[in-house]
């Protein structure tokens, strides 16, 4: 080896070594010892304890967090920016949100990292370094909330409060594998909050321990107290299931067989959701969702995810379009892109989107009425990568959105829970109430919560976990065409897909049940009485029932009728369809009276009628 060869050499390899020492001291830099979480350490601290007998405060020795956008007395909120910082003057009071934790007993330490102008999702920001996700730390956090869900992931606090304006508290949480929750808007005061677009923002917070969410929410809410109750509906919204990235047996399925142990399965419902929107929500018809050529509209989800984007953006032009033209600050590209693109708003775009807010409430409330519960994903995909361009792109944000508008948009209140990983990147679900129902969603999810961690971790196991679609699922999935062709009066049609659910799952009541309505339409009586045998003897619940009802064999028809009808009133926390359906068969089946099987619909009219 020359002497020249020699030298480079060592040139290299002193290269190599310098870029070694390079890379550690910025990996050193980027992973803090509060992994990036916190913009500021403070201490807010509880009043002391009231003497006894009075009970202690109902936070005491819980520490949280909050993102900084809350105003603190004092002090100078970023607002994910320093140039806000800079342009701003110190609060002069405490955000109520704030004050009623402290008052709780809870010990506020400090205020925390989100997005540049708590614009963005994946929870990145350049000026103040970007939170670690403790999970997965080569994966974004989730914004806008990073910081506050992070502390709470890490265990630096018991619980942390975020912004929650199109998935500021939900992403994150679903990011980082912890709980978070998004009130019904209005719940909480905005009061001493920076706006980003006041009719999405909601304060939502972040924990580990869901006693720990529902004690914090008891305080935040200040709901009077009332009865804990138990979900008399649970409705999987199947298609939203079908496009994540997550096997329905790591996800709905977890969630169904959840239901299923701790509630039986006569709660249980299936719904495509999109359809149910797009016929509940009519002025959806008034947003630009159309390809260029006209052939294909897009779903009612991906309206609502249009419609998202475009009012956080409109409203917050509206709050700070004068701040930004004159301050003009270095944003994240995927916040820049929401603000500086051309975007021209008119009246009539304006009360279209206020009329879509008001029906997307009505149509949610409606279908969950006071105890039902919407089952949905939190997010579509894994966290991205950081510094990657996923979550820039058109396809990523529709998917993300759609998911996060059905809560945003309508008002409602939403929680997400983890349940595990799936190919080592965390995975959670949703649960949704109906506007005003925070306190039943809190207990529901008090009530489900190891269940759901229990069956997760059987999923989680289970060595068929994968994308093939189970007997069971196929088995639902065959019944919702049967049940869609019940709709549309095909009852031969109907017959034979609750067949195919039946062969592939024989053990359901339900699907028995169902399929002896088809029948009892056709005028098909001995089939429809052999299904609803054979449903008596799988659920346990209508057998009871049918021995309330029937007792006596030979008692004269219009007796038995009007005590069917008495005790149907009493049994109206039943939640069975096909309840309906076997009572009259058994009607049917123990009279032979002609005059009744001719009157059938009035019959089944009145039976309905006596239950809804």
């Amino acid at each position: 080896m020359t002497s020249s060869q020699s030298a480079n050499l060592w040139v290299l390899l002193g290269l190599s070594l310098a870029g070694i020492v390079l890379i550690t001291r910025k990996l050193k830099k980027t992973v803090k010892e509060d992994l990036g979480a916190f913009i500021e350490r403070l201490q807010l601290l509880p009043p002391p304890q009231p003497a006894p007998p009075k009970a202690p405060h109902p936070l005491t020795a819980l520490t949280f967090a909050l993102s900084d956008l809350f105003d603190i007395e004092g002090h100078v909120s970023t607002f994910g920016h320093p140039e806000w910082a800079s342009t701003h003057e110190p609060a002069s009071s405490t955000s109520p949100a704030v004050s009623a934790l402290v008052e709780g007993g809870a010990t506020c330490v400090g205020t925390t990292v989100v997005d540049d102008l708590a614009l963005g999702i994946g929870g990145e920001n350049k000026h103040y370094g970007t939170p670690t996700n403790p999970v997965v730390p080569a994966r974004v956090p989730g914004g806008s909330s990073s910081g506050a869900a992070v502390a709470v992931a890490a265990n630096f606090v018991d619980f942390a409060l975020g912004i929650d304006t199109n998935g500021g508290v939900r992403v994150p949480a679903g990011f980082c594998g912890i709980l978070g929750f998004r009130p019904s808007h209005g719940a909480v005061s905005h009061m001493g909050i920076i706006p980003i677009s006041t009719s999405l923002d909601t304060v939502g917070w972040f924990a580990k321990d869901p006693n720990i969410l529902r004690r914090v929410g008891h305080i935040l809410l200040q709901a009077p107290f009332v009865i804990q109750r138990t979900p008399r509906q649970i409705i999987i919204a199947d298609d939203c299931f079908q496009h994540i990235n997550v096997p329905l047996d790591r996800s709905s399925q977890v969630v169904v067989k959840a239901t299923e142990k701790l509630f039986g399965r006569q709660v249980l419902k299936h719904i495509n959701l999109g359809d149910y929107i797009s016929s509940r929500v009519p002025s959806l018809k008034g947003c630009s969702g159309q390809k260029t050529n006209g052939e294909l509209k897009a779903s009612s989800l991906k309206l609502l995810a249009n419609l998202l984007q475009f009012l956080q953006r409109h409203e917050f032009r509206l709050m700070h379009d004068e701040w930004m033209n004159i301050v003009r600050p270095d944003l994240h590209p995927a916040v820049s892109t929401q603000l500086h693109e051309k975007f021209e708003v008119s009246d009539v775009e304006i009360e279209n989107s206020k009329a879509v807010r008001s029906e997307m409430r009505a149509a949610v409330n409606s279908l969950l009425k006071d105890e039902g519960i919407l089952v949905i994903p939190t997010v579509a995909d894994p966290p991205p990568k950081l510094g990657g361009k996923e979550i820039l792109s058109e396809d990523y944000q529709s998917r993300v959105f759609s998911l996060l508008s059905i809560a945003s948009i309508s008002g409602c209140c939403q929680v997400s829970i983890p349940l595990g990983f799936y190919n080592k990147y965390p995975v959670s679900v949703s649960l949704i109430a109906r506007h005003g129902g925070d306190r039943f969603l809190l207990d529901t999810l008090q009530t489900v919560y190891p269940t759901l961690q229990e069956q997760a971790d059987i999923a989680s196991k289970s060595k068929s976990s994968g994308n093939v679609v189970s007997k069971e699922q196929s088995a639902e999935i065959a019944k919702e065409k049967g049940n869609q062709a019940y709709k549309d009066k095909q009852w031969q049609k109907a017959i034979g897909f609750y067949t195919e659910a039946i062969k592939l799952s024989g053990d359901n009541a339900t699907y028995y049940s169902n399929r002896a309505q088809a029948y009892l339409e056709l005028g098909s009586y001995l089939q429809a009485e052999a299904d609803c045998t054979k449903a008596i003897s799988l659920d346990k619940k209508v057998t009871s029932v049918f021995k309330e009802l029937f007792p006596l064999k030979f008692m004269d028809f219009s007796i038995r009728l009007t005590k069917s009808l008495s005790s149907f009133q009493t049994c109206m926390g039943v939640e069975n369809q096909g309840i309906v359906t076997e009572v009259l068969s058994t009607i049917l089946w123990h009279t032979k009276n002609k005059v009744v099987i001719y009157n059938y619909k009035n019959i089944l009219s009145c039976i309905i009628g006596c239950i809804s």
